[in-house]
């Protein structure tokens, strides 16, 4: 005890006050307005690494700068999509690369963190069970501790990482690489896949694993999990044995992912097993694990080992519905998620049964959610449309090429026909906002709309417009 009267105690909690008001405030207002925060962040960080990337530093050739190509990766990065003009390996610096990854890193986290407050802070309406998971996820039962969700997702996404890095570092010493390159090799895929950000830095990108299954095993695995996002990893994680425990998200979202994946493996194999620019040369085997790999990669993943332009057509069609659909809510992939698919898709069922109620595993769905899932695929539509005729008007690339390219850019996947690479700086700046927008327009439409749910006092005679 000082001359005060204080003890120890007291001193540090004294000292502490001004910390915990500050942090208090900054949870007060992180959770007042999510979406908000969501945008300010990610525009931020955006032009952050844009000026890194702009640095003579950040180019193995500084005469080679463009302000239209570092915008687009700075973006590409940031919202993980991985779409680029350069041959990253050959374009950036070692220190460009390192601003690329950590920009993917903390893009990643950002997102999981971000879907994870909006979901916290509209946590009031949900039931007592959704509640307690929301409180376990955070390490709290004060669901307004931002700075513990950050530690929690953060800390499933290392270990994540780390993981992968694991089970690659021993294929690349394999392949003759040197440990620090091998190592190098391992960290960068291990961030870019988990993340779903599908960037690569070896010559042919994806294709220079064709031959290599182990790796695109893991990588498959990485962005698959990643896909599923952290709602959903995290109350798997805790019901592992008994998965009749787990919530309806979590079950709709990875019944829906997997029967997507085995749908698009299956019209894959279909469309490709004889077409010889693409899997048709080879075995059955190859083919097989090739068709799987890019069905998981079109959900949002972004790696491939083929040419997408060699791809037949029906193959592209089916591409650009699986990447408009893209992964789970809460995760690192983009589109307009599967849960939305699977609402829209029991509810068109229930109507077609003649049913009150839209219900799924002995759980009913609320009619706000199905009104929720339609705003968001409409908008979702909306900004590919739209997007499809901004970029149709600046570059000269045919449409069924610019619409693949559009819906890549908006469901942050990453896959591409060669039309950014080709693109002018116009087209650039518009693959660059589609990204943003698709990236962050589906979450704050579903925040504002969730937000702004209110009940009337009175009601309206019923009508019925003649349908279809």
């Amino acid at each position: 005890m000082d001359a005060r009267g204080e003890t120890g105690e007291d001193a540090r909690a004294g000292r502490d006050r001004p910390w915990r008001r500050l942090q208090d405030s900054v949870d007060a207002l992180v959770l007042a307005s999510p979406a908000r925060t969501a945008m300010i962040g990610f525009v931020l960080l955006t032009l952050v690494c844009t000026g890194l990337l702009c640095l003579p530093v950040s180019l193995q050739d500084p005469s080679a700068h463009s302000l239209a190509d570092a915008v687009l990766v700075a973006v590409s990065a940031v919202c993980v999509t991985g779409l680029s003009p350069v041959t990253m390996h050959e374009h950036w610096s070692p220190f460009g690369m390192g601003v690329i990854t950590v920009a993917i890193q903390v893009g990643g986290l950002g997102i999981l963190t971000a879907a994870s407050l909006l979901g916290m802070a509209m946590s009031k309406r949900l039931g007592v069970r959704q509640r307690l998971l929301a409180a376990q996820a955070t390490g709290t039962f004060q669901l307004g501790r931002v700075g513990s969700l950050l530690r929690v997702v953060l800390t499933t996404m290392i270990v994540a990482e780390v993981v992968v890095t694991a089970l690659l570092l021993p294929r690349f010493l394999f392949r003759g690489e040197a440990f620090g390159e091998a190592l190098w090799h391992s960290v960068f895929y291990a961030v870019s896949s988990f993340n779903n950000a599908g960037f690569t830095i070896h010559d042919g990108g994806g294709a220079a694993f064709a031959d290599d299954p182990w790796i695109l095993a893991v990588l498959a695995m990485s962005v698959f999990v990643g896909s599923l996002g952290f709602p959903v990893i995290f109350v798997m994680s805790i019901f592992w044995r008994s998965p009749r425990s787990w919530d309806l998200h979590a079950k709709l979202t990875l019944s829906t992912s997997l029967l997507l994946v085995v749908g698009g493996w299956v019209l894959l194999l279909v469309f490709e097993a004889a077409n010889p620019a693409t899997l048709g040369f080879r075995n059955w085997f190859d083919t097989a694990g090739e068709s799987l790999f890019l069905s998981v990669m079109s959900r949002s993943g972004g790696f491939s080992t083929v040419d997408i332009t060699q791809l037949s057509a029906s193959s592209h069609v089916l591409l650009d519905m699986l990447m408009f659909v893209g992964g789970g809510s809460g995760s690192t992939a983009g589109g307009i998620k599967v849960t939305t698919l699977a609402v829209l898709g029991l509810a068109a069922l229930a109507e077609a049964r003649g049913l009150v109620d839209t219900t799924a595993f002995n759980r009913r769905i609320a009619p706000s959610t199905i009104r929720l899932a339609v705003s968001v695929l409409l908008a979702g539509a909306t900004i590919v449309a739209v997007g499809t005729m901004v970029l149709l008007a600046v570059t000269d690339e045919p449409l069924d090429y610019v619409l693949f390219e559009v819906i890549s850019a908006f469901a942050t996947c990453g896959l591409s026909m060669g039309v950014t690479e080709r693109s002018g700086d116009a087209g650039l700046y518009v693959l660059s906002a589609l990204m943003l927008v698709g990236r962050l327009g589906t979450i704050t439409l579903a925040s504002a709309l969730s937000e702004r749910s209110q009940k009337r006092r009175f009601r309206y005679a019923e009508e019925r417009p003649i349908i279809g």
